[in-house]
């Protein structure tokens, strides 16, 4: 049987063939470690600053302005620790959106146990923070505002370069998630004016389990790991080479094709939108019609339930829910509840997400088997509805 469409590129990426033949040395012969002061150590000492200059020069930041993590969690995890307990008696309040990812939102959470308190700015219809929200929640206890570059749900783009001129105005640090828009569109540290910035490699088309983190010369963060001193001594542990290399690699890649990927992404993302629209009535867009990423396409079936169109396609087209249906409840997305979303269009949420090596012809498959699915759901529904 073939294997099914795959349409949830955020949420992982295969490896870019480029970035497994990158990575095989590394895992075949070059097994030394990169801090040994012997021959062995020489190439994976040599292929970690390379990969070091390969993410910086898709961020445009000097190859010492980031340390390299296990991946986005921990990047986010490393930030808002990191800068709370770097003052903890001078700054202890951090302003977040409501839409954060996990990895953002239960930190804050946890954080709450040490007496930080965190703002959750809300989101409108569309997913965007409203600037004049934040500008009211800033408190001279602020020591920090994370707001994430891209909804991973949605796409909605935020105001990342606004917000920064906002917090550097007060002498507060910015942080961004970029996990889900580095590669998609321009990420450029220097014109977002961010002090700190996450990446996860395995939303690239690099290896799951590496990521980086940008830190702006002269932000002070607590140290995340403590050991031997590699990461500039806010990570120690010997440095995972072979993904290192994979993700400098993906970096490149994704510099190189931004533009073309950009487009062809947003293609076929327009082309399953418009197939879905002509095939199907009660179906709703989420996220903003234009400050969204290319391939993101987050859409609700009125009056349906998630799982089940899932289940249905399921063979066929990979994909994602906004909502998980229990036997005696129906969980909505924290972003869509934060948005507005009434339950009747919240429970039936599908993320469609193209990517790179998305097809036409997979796009008209698909197409064909959502709307096919979803009829035969509706048809369903109307005769276990019949008097």
């Amino acid at each position: 049987m073939a294997q099914p469409i795959y349409l949830d590129y955020n949420g992982t990426t295969p490896l870019d063939p480029r970035v497994k033949e990158a990575m095989r040395p590394f895992w075949d012969d070059e097994f030394g470690n990169p801090s040994s002061t012997h021959w062995y150590g020489i190439k994976p000492k040599q292929a970690v600053a390379r990969a070091r200059k390969q993410v910086a020069s898709l961020l445009n930041c000097h190859p010492g302005e980031f340390i390299f993590t296990s991946g986005g969690t921990e990047s986010n995890n490393h930030v808002l620790k990191g800068a709370a307990f770097a003052r903890p008696s001078q700054r202890t309040h951090i302003i977040t959106s409501q839409i954060e990812h996990p990895a953002i939102l239960e930190v804050c959470a946890y954080l709450d146990k040490f007496g930080v308190e965190t703002t959750f700015i809300p989101v409108d219809a569309q997913g965007l923070v409203n600037i004049s929200d934040i500008k009211k929640a800033v408190k001279p206890e602020t020591a920090l505002i994370s707001i994430m570059h891209a909804n991973n749900e949605v796409g909605t783009i935020q105001p990342i370069e606004e917000i920064s001129a906002l917090a550097k105005e007060n002498g507060i640090i910015m942080h961004t998630d970029a996990a889900q828009s580095v590669g998609k569109i321009s990420v450029d540290v220097a014109k977002l004016g961010v002090d700190l910035l996450s990446l996860a490699g395995h939303k690239v088309y690099a290896p799951k389990g590496i990521g980086a983190l940008f830190i702006r010369n002269g932000v002070v963060l607590d140290k995340f790991m403590h050991g031997a001193g590699q990461e500039r001594g806010f990570r120690a542990g010997t440095e995972n080479v072979m993904q290192i290399v994979g993700l400098g690699e993906a970096c490149e890649i994704a510099k190189k094709d931004m533009e073309k990927n950009k487009s062809h992404m947003q293609k076929m993302k327009d082309l399953l939108y418009e197939g879905l629209k002509r095939e199907l009535t009660q179906i709703r867009y989420n996220g903003h019609p234009e400050k969204c990423l290319p391939n993101t396409l987050n859409l609700s079936f009125f009056n349906l339930e998630a799982d089940r169109i899932l289940e249905e396609i399921g063979l066929e087209v990979a994909a994602s829910a906004g909502a998980a249906c229990h036997s005696d409840s129906i969980e909505i997305s924290h972003v869509l509840k934060a948005m507005g979303v009434s339950l009747d269009w919240a429970k039936g949420t599908i993320r469609f997400s193209t990517g790179k090596m998305t097809t036409e012809t997979e796009i008209h498959r698909a197409v064909e088997v959502v709307s096919t699915a979803v009829k035969r759901l509706r048809n369903v529904d109307q005769v276990h509805n019949l008097p």
